[in-house]
């Protein structure tokens, strides 16, 4: 019998010891029927590090199985562990991230089994959570990302509504994978079929050794992996004739790389490099769909930069030096061939 939930975790050089906190909370929870939730380990090619498997099934009372595709990284590991999977609902989770809450997996579980009027459950289920990050002063906090429409985790789907409508990670990304998925999902599920939670049951924790978490120049150094997610993104959603909503992806890209360039990290000539990088690949992206940003509804354009631009003051932008049609004309006359 199909189990009710699968936790869909990717590895490759997680040692048992970084394992073991999400396997002991997933143990901890609350009023679940711990026989009908599984653990589906992803090794991320034959050089991943060897786990204790038996070990472990002897230790948990859930199922716990292993799959091993080729080396391909974290899209391509979690469509493997996705493939693998028969349950109900699944769960991305990583690695060195655990359960927050002991009641978490039972308030998913109540939510999968309510009935509504357009049927049981949900399709897809948004769920707030909180990171775990390290201050400059070396001091731990903990932030709520609240409404997160980028992040995997702690994210909830019905596996069979991603099977029927072919939405996986797409296996080329390696970097900003997350937004790939969770657009993808957003764009395709129908609205009364999406549910949100605000209980943070999930915690993304610091790791020294995650380069995205400790590196202070991450977000220079892939934010054209970000465009090149979206890219893809856009692409997909062409092929699937969803023109509005891809339309609305060119958009977004177009103000967030403008209010970014604004922003006092990037200004700072110390990082021109990664400034000039992203410039340049900013170009290819806007030459590609520029008639999809013409071709906008303003009013739509309006909305969207009003919601990327109070989120890039929050990130620290600056006041505009220029509009951001002067930006785009300064962009392409100068990376344009």
């Amino acid at each position: 019998m199909p189990r009710d939930l699968d936790f869909i975790v990717p590895h490759y050089d997680e040692t048992p010891d970084i394992m073991e906190p999400l396997l002991d909370s997933i143990r901890l929870q609350r009023q679940v029927d711990q026989s009908r939730i599984g653990v589906i380990i992803s090794y991320d090619g034959p050089d991943a590090v060897e786990l204790p498997l038996d070990e472990w099934r002897e230790r948990y009372p859930f199922a716990i199985e292993d799959v091993h595709p080729e080396r391909g990284g974290v899209s391509h590991t979690r469509n493997a562990g996705l493939d693998a999977s028969d349950a109900a609902y699944v769960i991305f989770a990583d690695a060195d991230d655990c359960l927050l809450d002991a009641r978490g997996l039972c308030f998913v579980l109540r939510e999968a089994n309510a009935i509504h009027e357009d049927g049981p459950g949900f399709d897809f289920l948004l769920c707030d959570f909180i990171e775990e990050t390290r201050m400059p002063d070396g001091t731990m906090t903990y932030v709520t990302h609240h409404g997160n429409t980028t992040f995997v985790h702690s994210q909830v789907a019905r596996r069979q509504w991603l099977v029927d409508n072919e939405i996986r990670f797409c296996d080329s990304i390696r970097v900003r994978e997350d937004a790939y998925y969770i657009q993808l999902c957003l764009a395709t599920v129908n609205p009364s079929r999406c549910r949100l939670c605000s209980f943070q049951w999930y915690l993304w924790c610091w790791r020294d050794e995650s380069v995205c978490r400790h590196d202070p120049l991450y977000i220079q150094k892939t934010y054209t992996s970000m465009i090149d997610a979206t890219s893809a993104l856009i692409d997909q959603l062409i092929r699937r004739s969803m023109t509005e909503k891809a339309a609305d992806s060119v958009v977004s890209v177009v103000f967030d790389a403008y209010y970014t360039m604004n922003k006092g990290d990037w200004l700072n000539i110390n990082n021109k490099e990664y400034r000039d990088g992203v410039e340049r690949r900013f170009a290819e992206f806007f030459a590609k769909y520029h008639k999809m940003w013409d071709d906008a509804d303003q009013q739509r354009k309006v909305a969207i930069s009003q919601v990327v631009r109070q989120r890039s003051v929050l990130g620290g932008m600056l006041m505009e030096a220029m509009t951001v049609d002067q930006w785009l004309d300064y962009v392409q006359d100068k990376y344009t061939e």
